[in-house]
């Protein structure tokens, strides 16, 4: 790996973590750089090692600041979990051709999600989710960040707060918990696929983690509407660059 590698790394991973961490879609960021490094089903892999480190220190600095919603979000982790065992593996056993087209598919739906006016589930709602649906839900969302990860965060928001009532930051909170439950597993089947690069995911997730770090303690205080424009513009760039290039 060559400095200027590196540094690549670290900047996107900063980047990435943070958007990650205050709304979703920071995989977009990184997973066409991890592409053109490693391939797009070592990229699929090893970018779990970034996601792992960044949402452990996500979920540390929420339930330092008395934002976790331990109670809502701890019915959600076993489908959650179940999810993302199913869409891991079935990930592993794509071509590389495949799955660099379906990287492409799910950076245009981000940028759909995104100018689509996701204030309407990111503001908090009356709206609650009843067994078995709720479970039936998050499998489906599991499977979804098992299998490419990429915009989950759209859609665990879109759970939390349409479906359990959270707040913003509350379902923050349960989004960076929920992706930090399921990694492990995740990340363990890639790797015995061989599909991971551990030293570049380090590096990453260095980067991702520092991005998480300021994004978590923002998040209280503020927003993430000022970020949605520049995940429109990154995500269609990265998709038409995935799909033709």
């Amino acid at each position: 790996m060559t400095l200027g590698t590196g540094l690549l790394l670290l900047g996107a991973g900063l980047v990435a973590g943070f958007v990650n961490t205050v709304a979703g879609g920071g995989s977009a960021i990184t997973l066409p750089i991890l592409t053109d490094l490693i391939g797009p089903n070592a990229a699929n892999g090893t970018n779990r090692i970034a996601i792992l480190m960044a949402n452990a220190t996500a979920a540390g600095r929420f339930t330092r600041g008395g934002a976790m919603p331990w109670r809502a979000v701890a019915p959600l982790i076993p489908p959650a979990v179940l999810g993302a065992v199913a869409g891991a593996w079935v990930a592993t056993l794509l071509s590389a051709i495949a799955m660099k087209r379906v990287f492409a598919v799910v950076l245009l739906l981000i940028a759909v999600s995104v100018i689509a006016k996701p204030s309407a589930w990111l503001q908090g709602h009356e709206s609650r989710l009843t067994e078995p649906w709720r479970s039936a839900a998050f499998f489906a969302i599991g499977f979804y960040g098992g299998f490419v990860q990429a915009g989950v965060g759209f859609l665990l928001l879109a759970g939390l707060v349409l479906g359990g009532g959270l707040d913003l930051v509350r379902g923050n909170a349960a989004k960076v918990l929920l992706i930090l439950c399921y990694t492990p597993v995740a990340l363990l089947l890639f790797a015995r696929a061989a599909q991971v690069d551990l030293a570049i995911g380090l590096v990453l997730g260095v980067g991702n983690s520092s991005g998480a770090l300021l994004a978590s303690h923002l998040a209280i205080t503020r927003g993430a509407d000022w970020i949605r424009w520049v995940l429109v513009i990154v995500a269609v760039g990265a998709a038409i660059r995935m799909a033709f290039l």
